[in-house]
């Protein structure tokens, strides 16, 4: 096996066996059990040659719906960006065997988690085998910032407003302002400028000029995928 293979080999049963120990009862018992091929398949060939590492990700994580009846994640990632619900569907189990009052229960729950400030992802396991390229660039595209990695800080780590004015650039999918800082972060407008200047100088934004002065600026090309891949 190739160096990279045998590193997540490695982590991927550290992983497990932390949360094995973490759990007891039924929650332990759902993980033994409901932790199969098909997600070990997905921490693979999609989550860690994005990620690297497994922190903040929580597999089969238990979750209640609007009646308090408890379910389960394939993985819940969990950072201070968001709560993201990663589901790994086959088409046997999710699609084809699916019955009018559980694929009406599936859409329910998913519109429940979405309001209780949840990002649901669903992959299928087709793609996740055969075209796992394609789920990586989703995944990226999806979680953004929240998709920190291991080795960030050696590349400097990043303060709470610097996270929070990349984050709301990749929201707004538009070059920021100093105005759209001050009322994101309740700030005013100097210090919102010194903090995108500051941003500037470390590359993590370019300034965009829309006439004499530059009052946008845009996520530099790279960066997330530098700082945050």
């Amino acid at each position: 096996m190739s160096g990279t293979i045998v590193l997540f080999e490695q982590a991927y049963d550290a992983f497990l066996e932390k949360h094995l120990a973490g759990r007891s009862g039924e929650r332990r018992a759902r993980l033994a059990r409901g932790h199969s091929y098909a997600e070990k398949l997905f921490l693979k060939q999609v989550w860690w040659p994005l990620a690297g590492h497994f922190e903040h990700l929580h597999p089969e994580y238990e979750i209640w719906d609007w009646n308090r009846k408890s379910q389960f994640l394939d993985f819940a990632y969990i950072t201070p960006l968001g709560r993201f619900g990663l589901e790994c569907d086959g088409y046997q189990s999710h699609v084809k065997d699916m019955d009018r009052e559980r694929f009406s229960y599936a859409l329910n729950r998913d519109n429940f988690l979405t309001g209780s400030g949840w990002r649901m992802l669903h992959f299928s396991f087709d793609d996740v085998q055969s075209r796992p390229e394609v789920c990586r660039m989703l995944l990226q595209h999806a979680l953004g910032p929240a998709l920190l990695r291991k080795d960030e800080g050696s590349r400097g780590s990043l303060g709470r407003v610097e996270k929070e004015i990349l984050h709301l650039a990749w929201q707004l999918g538009r070059p920021v302002r100093p105005k759209d800082i001050c009322e994101w972060l309740q700030i005013d407008y100097r210090t919102a400028r010194k903090h995108l200047l500051a941003m500037v100088s470390k590359a993590l934004l370019d300034p965009v000029s829309k006439g004499r002065t530059n009052r946008y600026y845009a996520i530099n090309q790279g960066a997330l995928e530098q700082l945050y891949r």
